[in-house]
Formats: structure tokens, C-alpha cells, sequence
């Protein structure tokens, strides 16, 4: 039997489950990426490769270039390859042709565990 002079006071919701704590297994784990590129226009790679030295002389100066020196069509790859992404890439007269990356998985208490993961870009018809 209710008593109309009751208040009813708020219900306390009980404290559910707390949640799970993460587990600190300090996994440790190192990408390496390899992009192999074709140089498709090689008078175009290099005309990027200068405008770059000449752009940005000491980014270019850390990587060993200046702009005194001549660059090889493999240096002004090298040296696009440094500064851009992959994906710039393909507007400087370079075409990916294959990437492969090794990814090394290890915890503390176990051998680390190596993954290589290899594709090859399809070429697309312009």
C-alpha cells in the first residue's frame, strides 16, 4: 500500500562491469616499405628534380644534392623519391611498378613474426 505523502527518491543505478583494462604486452612493430619505380620521362624527372634543388636548396643539401652540381637521371630520382609521395610521383614522370612492404611483429617473450606483403600496380590505359 503507497502513502500519498511518499516521495519516491531516484534509484541509484548499480555500477556495471567495469571494463576490461588493456593488456600492455609491449609489441613492438617496424613497417619497412619499398616503392620500385619506372622512370617513364626522364627529361621530366629531371626538370622536377632541379626546380626542387633550386626550390628547397636545404632539404636538397641534407640528401647530398646542390645546385652547383649536375644530377644524374638516378640522383633526381633518388631525390623526387625523397621529397614527394608516392603519389606525386606519377605527375613527375615516374610510374610505380611495385610495392612491397615486410611488416615485424614481436613481443617481449616471443620470436618476432614477419609478414611480406608484395603487389604490383596495374597500368592503366590512358
Amino acid at each position: 500500500m503507497n502513502h500519498p505523502n511518499l516521495t519516491l527518491l531516484p534509484t541509484v543505478a548499480s555500477p556495471g562491469p567495469s571494463p576490461a583494462r588493456p593488456l600492455d604486452l609491449r609489441v613492438r612493430v617496424q613497417r619497412i616499405q619499398i616503392d620500385e619505380l619506372v622512370v617513364e620521362d626522364p627529361r621530366l624527372v629531371l626538370a622536377h628534380a632541379r626546380r626542387a634543388v633550386r626550390t628547397d636548396p636545404d632539404a636538397a643539401a641534407l640528401l647530398g644534392y646542390s645546385p652547383a652540381a649536375p644530377l644524374s637521371l638516378p640522383a633526381a630520382t633518388a631525390l623526387l623519391c625523397a621529397l614527394h609521395e608516392a603519389e606525386e610521383l606519377t605527375g613527375m614522370g615516374l610510374r610505380p611498378a611495385r610495392r612491397t612492404t615486410r611488416v615485424t611483429a614481436s613481443d617481449q617473450q616471443t620470436e618476432p613474426v614477419s609478414l611480406v606483403l608484395s603487389d604490383t600496380p596495374r597500368r592503366q590505359e590512358g
